[in-house]
Order: C-alpha cells, then sequence, then structure tokens
C-alpha cells in the first residue's frame, strides 16, 4: 500500500480499531476497480481478499470492549430511526406537535404498521445529514418533545394500540430555554405516566441509550438493546471527567459504567439482545431491518396476549426489582 493510500485510510472517517479492516476494504475496493478496467482475470485475488476481510471484521468485534461498542453506537452511518421508518414499517403516518409550545423534530412520532400489526410508534430522531443533525440537535430532545411522546402515548392507549419506542439520544437537551420550559418535570412526567399505561409498550434501544432524555420514553414493559448499543446515566466521557477529570479514562469508564448489552442483561435491566450484522447494523441494514422487525412481532404478539390488568401490573413489579437480588442490591465492584 502507497503512502498516498495510507494517509487517504487515516482520512476516513471511522473507528480506531477498525483500522485494519479499513486497510482491507481499501485494497478490495482498489482490485475491483482493477478488475473492471482490466481483461485479467483477478477473481480469485479479489475472493481471498473477500475472506481475509470477512475474518478481520469478525476477530476484531469478537471479543469487542465497552467502549468500542460505544463507538460504533454512535456510528456516522448506524440506521436511525429515519431509517427503519423508511426501510422496515410498512407505512408511517407521522404526528406533530404538544399543544403547547411546538412540535421538536427531535422526537418523532406517529402511527406505523409491521406486517399488519399496527402501533403508536415513538423515537428520537437524529437526523442523517449534518443540516437534519443540527436541526434535531443530534437526538436531544427538549421538554416539548418529551410532552408530544406523552401525547400521542396516551393517544395510543386511548385507541387500544400498543406502543413501541425506539431510543437513540445521548441525552435530553441540556440548554436554559429547555430547563426554563421544564424538561426536568418533562421528563419525570413521562416515565411516571408510562407506569400506568393501559396498552403493551415495547422500548429499544437502537443506539446511544443516555441518562433521563433515554428514560423518558423509555419505561416499558420488555426492554430490548440491539447488540452494538448502549444503555447508561451518563456518557463514559462525563463519567471520566467527573469521576478523574481525565478524558483520556473515558475507555476505564465505559468498562466501569457496565453499558452494554450483554452487561445490561446480566444484571436484569434489559429484557434481551437483537443481533446485529457481523461488525455492526451499519455494514448490513438489510439483516438489521428484519432483526429489528422480527423482534418488534414477536414481543409486541407477546404482550399483546397478556389482559391489561396483569400488564401494568407485571410492568410496575419489573421496575420495583430492579437492582433488588434477594432482599438485597447486588454488590458492584
Amino acid at each position: 500500500m502507497t503512502p498516498a493510500d495510507k494517509s487517504k485510510i487515516d482520512a476516513t472517517p471511522g473507528m480506531a480499531f477498525e483500522r485494519p479492516i479499513r486497510e482491507l476494504e481499501a485494497q478490495l475496493q482498489e482490485l475491483e476497480e482493477l478488475s473492471k478496467g482490466t481483461e485479467l482475470d483477478i477473481s480469485s485475488e479479489i475472493e481471498a481478499l473477500r475472506k481475509r476481510l470477512d475474518e478481520a471484521i469478525e476477530s476484531t468485534y469478537k471479543d469487542i470492549g465497552a467502549w468500542e461498542g460505544v463507538n460504533v453506537a454512535r456510528h456516522r452511518d448506524r440506521p436511525v430511526a429515519s431509517d427503519y421508518i423508511s426501510g422496515l414499517f410498512d407505512d408511517f403516518v407521522e404526528l406533530h406537535g404538544d399543544k403547547m409550545f411546538g412540535d421538536d423534530p427531535a422526537i418523532v412520532t406517529g402511527f406505523a404498521t409491521l406486517e399488519g400489526r399496527r402501533f403508536m410508534l415513538v423515537g428520537h430522531r437524529k437526523g442523517r445529514t449534518t443540516k437534519e443533525r443540527l436541526e434535531c440537535n443530534f437526538g436531544c430532545a427538549h421538554p416539548e418533545g418529551y410532552r408530544k411522546a406523552l401525547r400521542k402515548m396516551r393517544l395510543a392507549a386511548k385507541l387500544g394500540l400498543p406502543i413501541v419506542t425506539l431510543i437513540n439520544t445521548p441525552g435530553a437537551y441540556p440548554g436554559i430555554g429547555a430547563e426554563e420550559r421544564g424538561q426536568a418535570a418533562a421528563i419525570a412526567e413521562n416515565i411516571l405516566a408510562m407506569f400506568s399505561l393501559r396498552t403493551p409498550i415495547l422500548t429499544i434501544v437502537i443506539g446511544e441509550g443516555g441518562s433521563g432524555g433515554a428514560l423518558g420514553i423509555g419505561v416499558g414493559d420488555r426492554v430490548l438493546m440491539m447488540q452494538y448499543a448502549y444503555y447508561s446515566v451518563i456518557s463514559p466521557e462525563g463519567c471520566a471527567a467527573i469521576l478523574w477529570k481525565d478524558g483520556e479514562r473515558t475507555p476505564d469508564a465505559a468498562e466501569a459504567l457496565r453499558l452494554t448489552a450483554g452487561d445490561l442483561t446480566e444484571l436484569g435491566l434489559i429484557d434481551g439482545t437483537i443481533p446485529e450484522p457481523l461488525g455492526g447494523a451499519h455494514r448490513d441494514r438489510k439483516m438489521a431491518f428484519e432483526n429489528l422487525g422480527r423482534a418488534i412481532v414477536e414481543r409486541l404478539d407477546e404482550l399483546c396476549a397478556i389482559p391489561l390488568d396483569e400488564l401494568v401490573r407485571q410492568r410496575r413489579e419489573k421496575y420495583r426489582k430492579i437492582g433488588w437480588i434477594e432482599g438485597r442490591f447486588p454488590e458492584v465492584e
């Protein structure tokens, strides 16, 4: 590989731990372009390189660490709520506004259908382009976004529709205006109300699950996570800044927070993990959509079969028991 090729790889946005993978991808792309402009048969070389690439991805992701997982959850090409809406659901009718202040683009709500199941979709919207991300505050919702979400969830309960929430936010918007309009109260009201909604609630963390911003639409009968998503009371960067006042300790903070799907399943904080394609959802969107869709259908069918009184009772009992094991809280190292 020439120095120019190496500099091109270094300039390519991506994750540091994926550098060997990106190098192989660049070599594969170069060979494929060469094969189009020559009569030489290099198909065997291309196939061998593809095999090396698959092996590199598998070995890299086999024992991925918590901090690397956080980076995958934040990958710029990772599917977001708008991608699932357009690529997975059969139809979607968006509903706007909180009838108090405005329509927060960081929260998307509306009627959706998947394999004949009709439900209310509530999710964080990050946006795909730079312009969209700025408009959505990178998925950081204002209080009017949470109030919009609650209005639509109450509408779903009134209509007898289940609720599916897609969580993907680093946290609620921390600006002065949001605080003046009651950010903390809006999130607290959502959490309290979701315990009593008489309809099934399925919550799925598809990327980042940060702090109260995630919990504002995160109380559910079943809580699932995509394999490389994370769910935490604080970001690893914030934790490192508070505990050690050292940004270089961010990977240590990620490990200590126990924020991966595997950790949270072991702690009993979530109910299951949705597998992702090899190397993350951004590498094979079609498979990611299929896996998420299958999980939604299976869990909605399971929850809709439970009588509403029993469903609400189980939901409250579920959260009362979190962190409490046989009459004691689990020890934390």
